[in-house]
């Protein structure tokens, strides 16, 4: 009886460690460049306001805890020749910009990709020790599909493609199988907004909150605050963008814990650790 007893307890104690263990994660924000392009909420939001101005940022997400050290998108190289539409400005290489939380490229372990935009994948090949996470569907896409005649590459850039394929057969990619996926312990992925083919978005457990990173599934606060889609060209499917922002609202205790990909407001929002970077809490 007694050994059942103690079997039962180190069974218990054990599932409540584990579970303790996946809540320990910290979630930063990191701006590494900012556009000095006169951009309005109309030119984001589809339906918003043209009169209204919007500040935008690039930024990556980084996600600490449990040994691993992973970032949601991987920023981009300031060479790339998409980069000048926007008027870069105040960039500083991602791998760089990680420097300040004392992070060398090799800490990071995971890069998980939202979507393969040249403004999110480019600088991958900045971290040599991280394993890659990009959606099955998108990934298929993106080296194959959207290179055919008709079909959709506006924002894919052909050495992007290279790149992944190269990391593809070096066994350095995993590639999800869906919706609603555990792909780390307390990381979920989820698809559904078709930002591109199947973009994902990420939901963290930091154990007192949960902290979704939509990062281009709502591209500023505009558009989850009044419930539209981005503007034209910025989702396969208007009525999935929206669906997909209500369902992220039912997965955090308030709105504030989702996070947009380029609203500057997200380092107006959250307590400064220093220059160009918040934590999301």
């Amino acid at each position: 009886m007694k050994k059942t007893l103690l079997l039962a307890l180190l069974i218990v104690t054990t599932v409540l460690s584990a579970r303790s263990q996946t809540a320990n994660y910290k979630v930063y924000a990191i701006r590494f460049a900012s556009s000095a392009y006169p951009f309005t909420v109309a030119d984001w939001a589809k339906g918003g306001p043209k009169t209204d101005s919007v500040k935008i940022n690039f930024m990556v997400w980084l996600i600490r805890g449990n040994g691993r050290n992973i970032l949601v998108d991987a920023g981009f190289l300031n060479d790339i020749e998409d980069a000048g539409d926007f008027k870069i400005y105040g960039y500083t290489r991602p791998d760089s910009a990680l420097l300040k939380l004392a992070l060398k490229p090799g800490d990071i372990t995971d890069i998980i990709l939202s979507h393969p935009h040249w403004d999110h994948i480019d600088g991958v090949g900045l971290f040599p020790n991280a394993h890659i996470w990009i959606q099955k569907e998108d990934f298929n896409y993106f080296v194959s599909t959207a290179w055919q005649k008709g079909e959709h590459n506006g924002g894919f850039a052909k050495r992007d493609v290279r790149m992944m394929v190269d990391l593809n057969l070096a066994g350095k990619v995993t590639l999800v199988n869906g919706d609603d996926q555990e792909i780390i312990p307390g990381i979920k992925v989820f698809t559904g907004s078709r930002h591109t083919f199947n973009s994902q978005y990420v939901l963290v457990s930091t154990g007192a909150n949960k902290v979704v990173l939509a990062s281009d599934n709502i591209w500023i606060y505009y558009n989850l605050e009044h419930l539209l889609p981005a503007a034209d060209g910025g989702t396969l499917d208007p009525a999935g963008y929206v669906r997909a922002m209500q369902r992220m609202k039912t997965m955090v205790t308030n709105v504030k814990y989702i996070i947009p990909g380029h609203d500057a407001q997200v380092f107006s929002r959250f307590p400064a650790i220093m220059d160009g970077i918040v934590e999301i809490k």
